[in-house]
């Protein structure tokens, strides 16, 4: 494996069933397959990544919030336009909000084709076409 290739990210929700729906549904869609379930948590793979959603009971209280210092998002690719306007057209049934809907696909800038997401829970992905 090459070193710096990311090995996998850990996202410490407060719900998991709700998780699990959300961030589920989205990677099933990118591709990623269940990878492991245990009381606590789940995980997806894709390649050598995987995606862990779980409600830790070491887990402190005060909720997530992607504004304050720490994770702000998840970057993923998306695939080509058109994979990215379905992703965006089924998300919200499945507890995804699309964030800056007023200069959606370019709110990154016009060279930058995306969507920006939030889950119920606060947790921001950026979806990136092309």
């Amino acid at each position: 494996m090459q070193p710096g290739v990311v090995h996998h990210v850990e996202l410490w929700v407060p719900d998991l069933a709700r998780a699990e729906r959300s961030w589920g549904w989205l990677l099933g869609e990118l591709g990623h397959r269940p990878y492991r379930s245990w009381e606590h948590g789940r995980s997806w793979r894709l390649g050598d990544t995987y995606v862990v959603v779980e409600q830790s009971p070491a887990m402190r209280d005060g909720g997530h919030d992607r504004r304050r210092a720490g994770l702000n998002h998840l970057a993923l690719h998306a695939g080509t336009p058109a994979q990215l306007d379905a992703l965006v057209a089924a998300a919200p049934k499945h507890g995804w909000t699309l964030l800056f809907a007023d200069r959606h696909p370019f709110a990154g800038g016009p060279e930058h084709h995306a969507a920006y997401l939030e889950d119920a829970d606060g947790f921001e992905v950026e979806l990136v076409a092309g």
